[in-house]
């Protein structure tokens, strides 16, 4: 049986210089801060590689992050992986759970994270399960 936690997110995006001079100038390497609040009470760190192009509105990325937190109660950390692509303006993208990441009271979790942004504030409807929720 899968549950949802809701809430809000502040996130703190800061560009990386590629230190062993081997990356290519044109995939952004940026540190993602995140501090979450609602039913998952944490906080977030990750890397993230993009990609802009000549069109207006069109680029991709990919980014790892880990979260320490609270999930409804529950102690514990896991692993998101994303994969965003924005296509003329039209985005698409998928975080999940990294499978076998979780720790603690968070051990065996899956699932799916969604993000909003409504009027500057990010929001999360995480979508998951745990072993002994089911």
């Amino acid at each position: 049986m899968s549950r949802h936690a809701k809430g809000t997110f502040d996130v703190t995006m800061s560009p990386q210089t590629d230190q062993e001079g081997v990356g290519d100038p044109g995939i952004g390497r940026l540190a993602l801060v995140k501090h979450y609040r609602g039913d998952l009470d944490g906080s977030g760190k990750g890397q993230m590689l993009a990609v802009g192009t000549p069109i207006d509105g069109s680029a991709g990325y990919v980014a790892m992050e880990c979260i320490s937190a609270n999930l409804h109660g529950r102690s514990g950390s896991f692993a998101l992986q994303h994969t965003g692509t924005m296509h003329r303006g039209t985005p698409e993208l998928s975080i999940s759970v990294v499978p076998d990441s979780g720790t603690g009271a968070l051990s065996g979790i899956s699932g799916k994270l969604e993000i909003a942004i409504a009027n500057g504030v990010h929001s999360y409807d995480f979508e998951y399960s745990l072993p002994d929720l089911a």
